[in-house]
């Protein structure tokens, strides 16, 4: 294949892969529309996700009055689908570097 037939296989694929989005149709659905196999749309979709950029996440942390009624209970931090459950005497930099871990992972 040449150089130019493959940048047009891609441009047909990045025109099928934004009319599929647009569709709001499962793939399957989709594509026996369109007569397409599954199997390539999908290989077409993960090749076009990849080569998107990664939007850059930052981790603010703000400060925390604890009353003194519940300060020795167990507090509950969601980060994303994760949920963490921190007690009293808690290692702060290991929660910094776990919550960091995780708003950089498949997680959020």
């Amino acid at each position: 294949m040449t150089k130019k037939e493959l940048a047009e296989l891609r441009e047909t694929w990045r025109e099928r892969v934004a009319a599929f989005r647009d569709s709001g149709l499962s793939g399957a659905a989709w594509c026996a529309e369109q007569g397409i196999k599954e199997h390539q749309l999908w290989y077409w979709v993960s090749r076009f996700r990849e080569k998107s950029p990664k939007p850059s996440v930052s981790t603010d942390f703000l400060p925390v009055q604890v009353h003194e009624s519940i300060a020795n209970l167990p507090l509950l931090v969601r980060v994303g689908s994760v949920a963490i459950e921190v007690h009293p005497g808690y290692d702060a930099q290991l929660l910094r570097d776990l919550v960091e871990t995780l708003t950089g992972s498949c997680c959020i």
